[in-house]
């Protein structure tokens, strides 16, 4: 695929608790063969090194996220194999990026996860950084944009934020699991709502055991180990 050819996803990853969320939808993405550009704000880089033990730095982002990537939801190391050639990276500071203009083709933004302040940030247009820069772009341009929102208890301020956006056309999902799916262990809770981000955005995908009217169902499930955990 040519540069001009080129349209990615955008994975904004702000500084709410979740990063296991980002890994999942990031693999997902990367293994249904959308590239992907990658923007982590400040606030964010706190959240994985506190979650996994490990910096994410400008001067060595590729072998940060496939460090990143690589790490289970429970904290295994080594627990996938991620080819991350298809990302670009950009800082978090980087105004004059790509993907801060309109004109810079994307397929659309996806918010994993989304801090209230990133919420805030994006609904009052303040574009603080290139996360927000690009939300705001996205929004503009009628592209697509899912905002992962990942905080409890929500403010009526932050309630009536979620609302803008929801008006100005983003879909508003919150990090919320379900169980009928069948769950064994974490990666299962992480992966529904990485799924449901990916079905928000039309991305095929197969990340968890999809409802079919079937009381029970869930509990019949196993995982296909021939299978990659986060592909068809």
């Amino acid at each position: 695929m040519t540069s001009s050819q080129r349209r990615p996803w955008v994975v904004g990853v702000s500084g709410a608790s979740g990063t296991p969320y980002a890994a999942a939808v990031l693999r997902a993405l990367l293994h249904a063969g959308e590239p992907v550009d990658l923007v982590v704000s400040r606030a964010a880089r706190l959240t994985v090194l506190d979650e996994t033990g490990h910096p994410f730095r400008d001067a060595h982002a590729e072998e940060d996220l496939r460090r990143w990537l690589a790490r289970g939801a429970d904290g295994t190391p080594d627990a996938y194999d991620v080819d991350v050639s298809g990302v670009r990276h950009w800082a978090a500071g980087d105004l004059a990026a790509g993907p801060s203009s309109g004109s810079y083709p994307t397929r659309g933004m996806l918010v994993v996860p989304a801090s209230t302040a990133c919420v805030a940030g994006v609904a009052l247009g303040l574009s603080k950084d290139l996360l927000q820069r690009t939300a705001s772009v996205t929004l503009k341009e009628r592209r697509p944009l899912v905002v992962t929102v990942r905080e409890t208890p929500l403010t009526g301020q932050t309630l009536r934020h979620l609302v803008t956006l929801d008006d100005a056309g983003a879909v508003v999902l919150p990090a919320s699991p379900a169980f009928y799916a069948g769950v064994r262990d974490a990666q299962d809770l992480v992966d529904f709502v990485a799924g449901r981000v990916l079905d928000a955005a039309g991305v095929p995908h197969k990340l968890y055991r999809r409802w079919r009217g079937e009381l029970g169902g869930g509990r019949e499930v196993t995982r296909d180990a021939s299978a990659p955990p986060d592909g068809p």
